[in-house]
């Protein structure tokens, strides 16, 4: 099967335990952020998802959507390092990672390099308007996020764990910015759309802001229980009708096989790569211990589709001529291809 479990009865009792703190952890999560966050609960979902399957996440919204609160909020609930990094156009790499510095020693008088760390050594990162910064500082991110250290001088510096990368973007004013290159969105685990609020949300908003009331946040999770927490995810058996279902997902979005559907020929450039699988396994994992189950269904998959997919279909000419978006071509592909699992496979069946 997908990966090697122990599942002896004392495995198969710590797991069930783990997984009832998680749905626990959730809802707590989710009652702290509701203090402060008015709706958006597909995206406060979606984050929630990618924290606890150790993903880093991007979230797009035109200003004033409450991103960034959301992302500080977040870190308020959980006893993590926080850091916000404004990201400009004169924003270099050492800015984000440290630098070196010389440092005399008083008694000696000999001088020797010291490596002064950046703001990216804390447990939760938020890259603010992440495309405003030069692909140069960009990809000052691209070792932390996929190998958790920086190196400096040659030598490595490990990273604080957990560590998460929270993004923001701005999808209208493109004046200024330049865009992620793709192997750096491949890094993201989700790219979250965050729309606009319902007008009875609006409402509730306006008369929160505009009093003189501010909400205290209680902390939920400690840095050891989040480990915990992605440490269960991980743990979660999958049956290889799922694994099957999200590979040929994934395979279904590449032009050049014969997987793909005539409209993924007609609409698409370029499919999503092999760590698009991945996540949708992972993100599926953590949606079923979420929902308070043990085991892992082809519904799951397709609960975390759209934030796995969307930044990793690149539609061509034809497609935003007629205005055909990523998101279309997932919706279109749960349409077509079809799940061969029963949607409830109980853990004992879905061993290593």
């Amino acid at each position: 099967m997908t990966e090697a479990n122990d599942t002896g009865p004392d495995a198969a009792e710590s797991d069930l335990e783990a997984a009832e703190k998680l749905t626990e952890a959730h809802n707590r999560l989710r009652t702290e952020l509701g203090k402060v966050i008015v709706g958006q609960d597909k995206v406060v979902e979606q984050l929630l998802t990618a924290v606890f399957s150790r993903g880093h996440c991007l979230l797009v919204g035109v200003p004033g959507l409450a991103k960034t609160l959301l992302i500080s909020t977040l870190a308020r609930t959980m006893n993590l390092g926080f850091r916000r990094i404004q990201f400009t156009p004169d924003l270099m790499p050492a800015d984000i990672t440290g630098t070196e510095v010389i440092q005399e020693d008083r008694a000696t008088g000999e001088r020797s390099f010291k490596f002064v760390k950046g703001p990216i050594f804390a447990n939760v990162i938020l890259a603010d308007e992440i495309n405003r910064a030069p692909p140069k500082t960009q990809a000052a991110l691209l070792e932390a996020m996929q190998e958790q250290q920086v190196t400096a001088g040659g030598t490595r510096y490990p990273l604080d764990q957990p560590f998460f990368v929270l993004a923001t973007q701005n999808p209208i004013e493109q004046e200024g910015t330049y865009p992620l290159p793709e192997a750096q969105l491949d890094r993201f685990m989700f790219n979250v759309k965050v729309d606009y609020p319902s007008a009875a949300e609006e409402l509730e908003i306006v008369q929160r802001t505009t009093g003189g009331h501010e909400s205290e946040v209680n902390q939920v999770l400690t840095a050891e229980e989040i480990l915990a927490v992605q440490a269960a995810v991980r743990r979660v058996p999958v049956a290889d009708p799922v694994v099957n279902y999200a590979v040929r997902l994934v395979r279904a979005t590449r032009v050049a096989t014969d997987a793909a559907p005539d409209f993924v020929k007609e609409w698409v450039r370029w499919g999503a790569g092999p760590r698009a699988a991945q996540y949708l396994i992972l993100g599926a994992k953590s949606h079923a211990l979420v929902c308070g189950r043990s085991y892992v269904s082809s519904d799951d998959v397709k609960a975390v589709a759209h934030p796995v997919l969307r930044h990793r279909v690149l539609t061509n000419f034809r497609a935003e001529a007629e205005g055909v978006t990523p998101d279309t071509v997932v919706d279109r592909l749960l349409e077509t291809v079809k799940a061969h699992d029963s949607g409830a496979v109980p853990a004992s069946r879905a061993g290593a």
